[in-house]
């Protein structure tokens, strides 16, 4: 990525600067993960990828919407809350990702199973407990994603090439 481009994703905010990593280790990979594609990159960026993933299902639709579309394996079954807490520094994301590894565990079959509008909205009142966990990520995501982005600009060269 551009000197340039960097230096003006950082201007507008942590979420900008995230966000032009992100995009471009995606395009990097040609826009999918997948366990090929994952070969090509390292640990930190998996990581970056994971995190945005939990952020914007989280974001939008809770954990219950993250498992439901598919991601709990890749958020809970991989490395990721040890990657954040052991070498990201971020101990409070990484026990609520392994919260809700237990819930997951428990919980994840019966949400992942195809269904209507109508049933996956009555998932979140079928499984309350993961409304603490929003309640948390929310509460506290502008602080993990400047840690994020503390974490990034500290290791630059573990996601991008500046030019």
């Amino acid at each position: 990525m551009s000197d340039d481009a960097l230096r003006k994703a950082a201007a507008e905010g942590m979420d900008a600067f995230v966000g032009i990593f992100v995009k471009a280790i995606r395009q990097a990979i040609g826009g999918e993960l997948t366990a090929e594609t994952m070969g090509e990159l390292n640990s930190d960026q998996i990581t970056l990828l994971a995190w945005d993933t939990l952020h914007e299902e989280v974001m939008d639709g809770g954990f219950v919407q993250l498992i439901h579309n598919g991601y709990g394996p890749f958020i809970f079954k991989n490395p990721f809350a040890k990657a954040l807490g052991k070498l990201w520094g971020m101990r409070e994301l990484s026990k609520m990702i392994y919260d809700g590894h237990t819930l997951y565990v428990k919980y994840g079959t019966e949400i992942e199973k195809d269904c209507t509008d109508e049933e996956f909205m009555a998932l979140f009142e079928q499984f309350p407990e993961f409304d603490e966990l929003d309640d948390r990520f929310v509460e506290n995501e502008e602080e993990y994603t400047e840690q994020i982005a503390r974490y990034i600009d500290e290791h630059i060269d573990r996601f991008a090439t500046i030019s």
